[in-house]
């Protein structure tokens, strides 16, 4: 890919492509899920039964992220390993709708669980074959700027369809944004990937380019580090934004749709700009600072959402959820990407961290369930905002470790690849 100078704008196919998939893929990835505990509630579900099989999904995709990023390091076909499992959550969504039962519900959220897995590290995998190191940060914030943007947009229609039509409305937008992503998907030219640099590697063949083994995931203590501190990140942080939504709506103070379509609206609105600032930020002063700032927010969203179960509560509790998860959209895959630079194996790097994270995640709910379910909503809210103080532990624990690791971010981003990225 030929560009004249790094001032102007260089003629990339994939650009608009690209940004469009990650708008529309938001919807499809998410298919039902985020309404799915008020869908559920309606028809009889109780609390800790709705975070117990929240859980079970999200157990297996925990538990695929590791492979899944292994195939998209080895396969040729990183366009296929986002269309069928895109197609395979919307169809799994769709199964909620006919039947309540928990076996089908069970089922719909494994499936769930496992497509959604493997969307994540063959966007990355496939932006990464695109715009090579040096211009990945720069495009992974204006990627996940567009996916925010599009989850916005994918949750504000269906709150108001779901509420004029009911859940099934939901159900068919989702289908409508497959479509547009998988249209998207195809006009990204197969040529303009290059799939050594999309899984770390710069040059094939080069001595310092020799695909590591996979004991290079538990010999890099930043990497760990990582992990460690984003599991317990996501013990407190995956739960809060759906059982928020319960607890209001059991509070008899929302619509059920279009309440939970308030609370993704208003944080998503937040991430676009927090992953645009994360860019830059990460430009600036380098990956640590970003993180340990997305760690900082979580205890402050729970002590506000449990003084404020109300219908205006949800802006200030889901604006800190934009500011921490729009941070780490950007910061997390760049961090990774920084740390197994040239080992070849970038992408099953992803798919080890998001293995953390899902743990953290697929536990929240059910935690986060029964305590409400036993000891109410409040203390539910302050037990998983504490779980963040773990994280900011370990990040200014190891500080000095973890600062070496981030070095050179600022610039490797003002590389000559930079260019490839308007």
């Amino acid at each position: 890919m030929h560009v004249s100078s790094p001032g102007l704008r260089p003629p990339t196919p994939w650009w608009w492509p690209l940004l469009s998939l990650n708008f529309f893929m938001a919807d499809m990835q998410a298919g039902i899920g985020p309404f799915l505990g008020v869908f559920l509630l309606a028809h009889g579900w109780q609390s800790g039964a709705i975070g117990t099989v929240m859980t079970i999904g999200g157990v297996a995709g925990m538990l695929m992220t590791a492979p899944v990023g292994a195939l998209v390091d080895a396969t040729r076909h990183k366009k296929l390993c986002i269309i069928v499992p895109g197609v395979c959550t919307v169809l799994a969504s769709g199964l909620v709708l006919v039947s309540q039962g928990p076996a089908l519900v069970t089922l719909s959220q494994i499936a769930t669980g496992i497509a959604g897995a493997a969307i994540g590290p063959a966007v990355t995998g496939l932006t990464l074959g695109l715009v090579r190191q040096a211009g990945f940060n720069r495009q992974l914030g204006r990627n996940q700027a567009f996916n925010h943007a599009g989850n916005v947009a994918g949750a504000g229609l269906s709150g108001l369809l779901g509420w004029q039509f009911g859940f099934a409305a939901v159900f068919w937008l989702a289908v409508a944004f497959a479509i547009l992503s998988i249209a998207s998907v195809l006009l990204i030219p197969g040529d303009a990937i290059d799939h050594d640099a999309a899984r770390g590697l710069h040059h094939e063949g080069a001595v310092q380019d020799r695909v590591s083994g996979l004991s290079v995931l538990v010999d890099s203590r930043p990497l760990l580090i990582l992990a460690a501190a984003l599991f317990a990140f996501h013990l407190g942080n995956a739960a809060m934004l759906p059982i928020y939504g319960l607890a209001v709506v059991a509070s008899g103070q929302g619509d059920p749709a279009g309440f939970v379509a308030i609370t993704i609206v208003v944080a998503q609105a937040v991430m676009i700009l927090a992953s645009l600032v994360a860019m830059r930020l990460v430009d600036q002063r380098g990956y640590w600072l970003v993180m340990l700032v997305s760690f900082v927010v979580l205890p402050f969203r729970g002590f506000l959402a449990a003084h404020l179960i109300t219908h205006w509560g949800v802006y200030p509790v889901q604006i800190l959820d934009g500011i921490g998860a729009g941070l780490q959209s950007v910061a997390v895959p760049g961090l990774v990407a920084r740390i197994l630079d040239g080992t070849g194996r970038v992408n099953v790097g992803q798919g080890a961290v998001m293995t953390a994270q899902g743990i953290g995640a697929a536990l929240s709910p059910a935690i986060g369930g029964w305590i409400a379910q036993e000891i109410g909503y409040p203390a539910m809210f302050l037990t998983l905002g504490s779980c963040a103080l773990g994280s900011v532990a370990l990040w200014l624990g190891f500080a000095p470790l973890l600062r070496e690791a981030c070095a050179g971010d600022a610039d490797a981003a003002r590389g000559p690849a930079a260019a490839l990225v308007p």
